[in-house]
């Protein structure tokens, strides 16, 4: 199979506190890692958010760029959907 370029912006919640959003950030590369390859990986860090998501005004961003077959994406977002601690998520296919 051919190989996709990827990006995913995830917003985590801070509401169960900074440990939390590590456990997240682990979670999400090491998934990403055994079903892909990881290229790059920024964490923006605590940011104020556009408008109140469950009454919660601030969220950790993070943004992973990666590439994997076409059928991974899916899964990773059916996991994230089924995850607490998960504010918003984007997926993207980069073009080539």
């Amino acid at each position: 199979m051919a190989l996709r370029n990827y990006e995913i912006v995830l917003v985590f919640s801070l509401a169960n506190g900074e440990d939390t959003v590590e456990l997240l950030k682990e979670k999400f590369t090491e998934l990403i890692e055994k079903n892909g390859t990881l290229s790059e990986v920024e964490t923006w860090g605590k940011r104020k958010l556009a408008y109140p998501i469950n009454y919660e005004n601030e969220g950790y961003y993070m943004i992973i760029k990666f590439s994997c077959d076409e059928s991974f994406p899916a899964e990773l977002d059916r996991v994230i959907n089924i995850t607490d601690g998960v504010l918003r998520s984007l997926i993207v296919a980069k073009g080539e």
